[in-house]
């Protein structure tokens, strides 16, 4: 691994100077902290996470390498990646190359040795802010100048950088891995769904979709087909669904109107509809609500979040920036089904009439806890409801 010197410098003047890793260059990006212990891989290939940096708060990451099986997406989205230690060493008898490699092969940069606790408290106190990783260039004042320059994500759309291109139908068989498809890990949360696949047509509205959403649902029997972010409702409309999941995906979601008005024309039909994460915020602003930007985001596996139908509380991933005000949705028509127990913002809304319902964190998991997989079965269960009625 090359131990030349790379800087990281925020808008707000701090720096810090570290090890290099990753591609040569400069890049500009806003500034996360993820509090995950494992799931590296899986963390950098979330579109979600296009626009930013992620920097890790659990010290040593790299050690069990990059495989072929844990992608959550084609590529690298993410600007930077930024540890305390990446480790040179690779043991694990799934990996097919090391973090530097993959980084470099992605064109990605990094850096490492710096203090990721002081990062991570500037962080919290002063709020995700803009920045720069560099190993070219080090003269922090023409640094700070090009920051000021960069958008921030703020008013961007972010979701043209991540959807596919063209409508296709996820193949198992061809999309993974053999040792993947045939194994029952997928199933984990999901073993009242095993014995009784649906074998409906899922349409994906894709924001920057994770694969584990796309494997989940084939694994359970459906037809699953992905279409662009920007394909018409009349597009969606001749595929036929049965339901719609509406992805993940990076950025703030009030830069993307098109995108809200296909969710009102989808919520309009009665098309049975779950969204994930950013299609939370999209369905949140279908539905006359407003978004807003959270000091610092939640991203991790570690967040708790309660089902106030239950009173449960599940362990969540989660990966955003943006909320939506619960202060903005009318309470006659939608229910605020889940909270979080850190600061009490939405993570789950259901339409009291429409068979729509949507989740602010990440179901799916990968990485995380499957605490909250039922919700799969939930949504698969009210396209049943509405087929049979």
């Amino acid at each position: 691994m090359s131990k030349s010197k790379s800087i990281l410098v925020l808008a707000n003047g701090q720096s810090f100077l570290g090890e290099s890793i990753g591609a040569k260059g400069t890049k500009f990006g806003e500034f996360v902290f993820n509090t995950a212990m494992t799931g590296y891989q899986e963390i950098l290939t979330d579109p979600s996470y296009k626009g930013q940096f992620v920097v890790m708060t659990y010290p040593h990451i790299g050690n069990y390498g990059i495989n072929s099986e844990d992608f959550e997406s084609k590529r690298i989205f993410l600007e930077g990646f930024v540890a305390k230690e990446f480790s040179p060493i690779v043991s694990n008898y799934r990996a097919t190359l090391s973090l530097n490699e993959f980084l470099i092969n992605n064109d990605v940069i990094g850096i490492s040795n710096i203090d990721t606790r002081a990062l991570t408290k500037m962080i919290r106190e002063e709020g995700s802010m803009m920045g720069a990783i560099s190993n070219t260039e080090f003269d922090v004042d023409k640094l700070l100048a090009q920051i000021a320059e960069h958008p921030s994500t703020v008013g961007i759309d972010l979701v043209k950088e991540v959807t596919t291109e063209k409508i296709y139908q996820w193949n198992k068989e061809k999309n993974l891995p053999k040792s993947i498809h045939e194994s029952n890990q997928y199933y984990d949360g999901l073993h009242s769904l095993h014995s009784e696949k649906a074998g409906y047509h899922i349409v994906v509205l894709d924001c920057g979709v994770k694969y584990n959403m796309l494997k989940l649902l084939s694994l359970l029997g459906n037809k699953v087909t992905i279409v662009p972010a920007n394909t018409d409702f009349s597009e969606i409309q001749k595929l036929k669904p049965d339901g719609i999941l509406v992805s993940n995906g990076p950025g703030d979601p009030s830069a993307v109107p098109y995108l809200v008005n296909t969710v009102k024309q989808i919520i309009k039909n009665s098309i049975p509809t779950m969204g994930i994460c950013f299609g939370h915020q999209l369905i949140g602003q279908a539905l006359g609500g407003k978004t807003y930007k959270l000091k610092f985001g939640h991203h991790g596996a570690n967040h708790p979040v309660k089902d106030l139908a239950t009173g449960k509380v599940e362990i969540t991933s989660q990966n955003h920036n943006f909320c939506v005000d619960y202060d903005s949705l009318n309470k006659n028509e939608i229910e605020i089904t889940h909270i979080n127990l850190n600061d009490n913002t939405v993570e789950g809304l259901k339409h009291k009439i429409k068979p729509v319902f949507s989740l602010q964190y990440h179901p799916e998991s990968s990485p995380g806890p499957n605490d909250s997989r039922y919700l799969f079965k939930r949504f698969l269960n009210k396209i049943g409801e509405i087929k049979n009625a």
